[in-house]
């Protein structure tokens, strides 16, 4: 069942122009989502730097505390196509505050403009450029990725492409099947409609043939045994519930350490939005709970 906040949400975005729509117009929406983003409320934290992670913008920001030496990295979600480290910002904040650790929000590139493999490509780039300059920066700690949605994606690619690099990965409703093929896309599908979810694919995949590429589609990776603890978050009403759970079971399976929630009444995208839906901060603190359990 639907909570009331999931409710209202709907009834608030139910007259928005689908994104499969001929002549969306992504630039405008883009836009509109940034302008959504700066009225809302921000958390001070002590620090945030804007760096270049050898080409690839990043966002630093850093809580007071012992556990500040640690850093998450952050991998935004928006299907691949939207968002960027200022829509994320409040988000990153609040991640930032409730671990403790210090946050680094990576606005990789986006499709249509720059398709698959950019954005795992620039992710690869970051922890690269983290290798050499964490010292400096201060962060001598751990590191950990977290993502959600389309990020959440990027952010398990991330742990099988860098064996051993990260303590521990945190995905909310990770968005892991260009093809669609769980039962949830046609029993859980309020508010993101499945036409949605293969229009972000088309925008992501350079070919058809990148369906098939583990770095594209990590639910087909033969390496998942490889990953750290693992938290696996979905929602409830969620097209992507499916995969993700399907995820949490093959990562068991594997010998994974594997914590799964589902949050019930709960619609995809809730993780970001504190004001509208409760169970966001719950999950905030159950993040920074799996995290600390890991140090």
């Amino acid at each position: 069942m639907l909570f009331p906040e999931s409710r209202r949400a709907l009834e608030l975005v139910a007259g928005e122009t689908p994104v499969w729509t001929d002549g969306y117009d992504i630039d405008a929406a883009r836009a509109q989502a940034r302008a959504v983003a700066a009225a809302e409320p921000r958390e001070d934290v002590a620090d945030v730097r804007d760096l270049d992670a050898d080409g690839v913008p990043v966002r630093l920001y850093r809580p007071t505390g012992d556990r500040a030496a640690s850093v998450v990295v952050h991998l935004h979600g928006g299907g691949f196509v939207f968002n960027d480290v200022d829509v994320h910002d409040a988000a990153a904040r609040r991640l930032a505050n409730r671990t403790g650790m210090s946050v680094l929000s990576v606005d990789y590139r986006r499709p249509p403009e720059h398709r698959f493999p950019a954005a795992p490509d620039d992710v690869s780039t970051v922890v690269g450029w983290l290798d050499r300059e964490a010292g400096g920066l201060g962060l001598s700690g751990p590191a950990y990725v977290h993502g959600d949605s389309a990020g959440g994606n990027l952010a398990l690619v991330a742990a099988l492409r860098h064996l051993g690099r990260f303590r521990a990965a945190v995905l909310i409703y990770p968005f892991l099947d260009p093809r669609a093929g769980f039962d949830s896309y046609r029993t859980r599908a309020d508010g993101f409609d499945p036409r949605e979810a293969a229009w972000y694919w088309e925008q992501y995949a350079a070919t058809p043939d990148a369906y098939d590429d583990p770095d594209l589609a990590p639910l087909l990776s033969d390496r998942l045994d490889t990953l750290p603890p693992t938290l696996v978050v979905t929602a409830e009403h969620d097209p992507l519930c499916g995969e993700g759970e399907h995820l949490a079971g093959l990562l068991a399976d594997a010998g994974v350490a594997v914590t799964a929630t589902r949050y019930l009444g709960q619609l995809h995208g809730f993780w970001r939005h504190t004001a509208v839906f409760p169970a966001a901060e719950a999950l905030l603190r159950q993040t920074a709970a799996f995290l600390h359990q890991q140090d």
